[in-house]
């Protein structure tokens, strides 16, 4: 009994390391050249046989989805680690677009991964999307908002990330920290907060990394 359960547990902690191993190539990929490569490439770059593929995904695009998904979880859990214990709906969420730029030289391949990837990844349930919503629902509950129609300020938000990213990646000439900060501000600003208290929210000093 005991040795069919360690030949159980052997085998799941190795599929789980193979499905790992498939997402790990996959994020890689994606941050060179987005999601363009074979399945028999993505498995020779996991180093795993082409076959053990569909033990784990049905097909390619449900790989790059489960490696955007992992990146935006990495992403969304560095930036709680950066802003715990801010109470303030509005200082999150504009924290968490400030720190978008702040963490593109330390998790490069996340953003290169994002860059690379549609809109409808960006809000899907991993990442900044579900905290963006939390803030945003705990803003409107406490009357720190005034949100005409949340899903679209959203959208709004997520479009957002992507627009600054693609400055980040694509115009490396502009000061990416300062765009965020205006970018938070703006953003601030539509979600209901006055002018004055747009700019001081976005323009607070951030967290320092643990």
């Amino acid at each position: 009994m005991q040795m069919a359960a360690s030949l159980t547990n052997r085998f799941e902690r190795r599929r789980a390391e193979t499905r790992q191993a498939l997402v790990r190539a996959a994020r890689e990929i994606l941050a060179e050249s987005g999601d363009t490569a074979s399945i028999r490439a993505i498995a020779e770059r996991a180093d795993v046989g082409f076959g053990s593929f569909y033990n784990h995904f049905t097909c390619k695009p449900d790989l790059f989805a489960a490696a955007v998904a992992d990146a935006l979880e990495e992403y969304g859990r560095a930036i709680d680690a950066r802003l715990h214990g801010v109470a303030d709906p509005a200082e999150r969420l504009a924290g968490g677009l400030r720190l978008s730029a702040r963490l593109a030289d330390s998790h490069s391949e996340i953003m290169r991964i994002l860059c690379h990837s549609e809109l409808g990844r960006i809000g899907t349930g991993h990442g900044l999307a579900p905290r963006a919503r939390r803030d945003m629902e705990q803003g409107m509950t406490s009357g720190r908002f005034a949100v005409v129609d949340p899903v679209v300020a959203l959208t709004v938000l997520n479009g957002s990330v992507l627009a600054l990213l693609e400055l980040w990646f694509n115009r490396p000439e502009v000061d990416i920290h300062q765009a965020a900060d205006t970018m938070a501000q703006m953003l601030m600003h539509m979600l209901g907060l006055p002018p004055d208290e747009a700019c001081e929210v976005a323009r607070r000093p951030l967290p320092a990394a643990a």
